[in-house]
């Protein structure tokens, strides 16, 4: 993959900088895969040039930051927004309209699913500034939360595979359903938990209010 080679050659030349670079400039709808560029991350990291928990952070880094930007261009500017012309190119009315589309269906959780999209991830996190949908520091715990899902996996299959090419190449072309079904899993532990925490929540409250009312009629006699 001549992407892949090229970015391995510009992070080991320049570092943790460059991998910040071009993570915001993914951000910002530059057509660069996202996860190529983490991918080439871990492998410099597994090849010794780099170390494999920075390499997370600074992806980490990039990868909000970069859609912070999105979000807080579509936040200031509001419609207007889309008459600038990298805007214009990337939120096309057709993509505009079916995001607003997916918004309607999903609601806020297309905030934390874009980043599993890469052809709509830039065009949703803009349409959500847009539309003034949700406050920012929302935005950037939901898109925080998938990003700590498909962040360090990426670094990691980058890492592992900087030895196995074959592996890491078929890695790459298959990673979007793996790195999906993983999002999936860790929602539905999340919601799990939180239910569970809920539930024991309101049986607390209501032994409480029994004892209470237990004590509250002893009294009465």
């Amino acid at each position: 993959m001549a992407l892949l080679d090229s970015l391995i050659r510009l992070f080991i030349e320049n570092g943790y900088v460059a991998l910040f670079a071009v993570l915001i400039a993914c951000g910002l709808g530059v057509p660069i895969p996202e996860d190529v560029s983490l991918v080439a991350g871990g492998i410099i990291a597994g090849l010794g040039h780099a170390d494999l928990r920075v390499m997370m952070l600074v992806g980490l880094a990039g990868v909000l930051v970069g859609d912070s930007i999105v979000f807080l261009i579509g936040h200031h500017f509001g419609q207007r927004a889309r008459k600038l012309r990298w805007v214009a190119r990337v939120l096309t009315p057709r993509r505009y309209a079916r995001v607003q589309a997916k918004f309607d269906r999903y609601g806020n959780r297309m905030l934390f699913f874009a980043r599993f999209l890469p052809g709509l991830r830039t065009a949703v996190f803009l349409s959500a500034g847009m539309t003034h949908r949700v406050p920012f520091w929302r935005f950037l715990a939901l898109d925080g939360l998938a990003a700590l899902i498909s962040v360090p996996l990426w670094v990691w299959v980058g890492w592992f595979g900087a030895e196995r090419r074959e592996w890491l190449l078929d890695a790459v072309h298959q990673g979007h359903g793996v790195v999906v079904a993983i999002a999936a899993a860790v929602i539905v532990l999340v919601a799990w938990a939180l239910w569970r925490g809920a539930r024991k929540r309101v049986m607390r409250l209501q032994a409480h209010r029994a004892r209470r009312a237990n004590r509250d009629g002893s009294g009465k006699f």
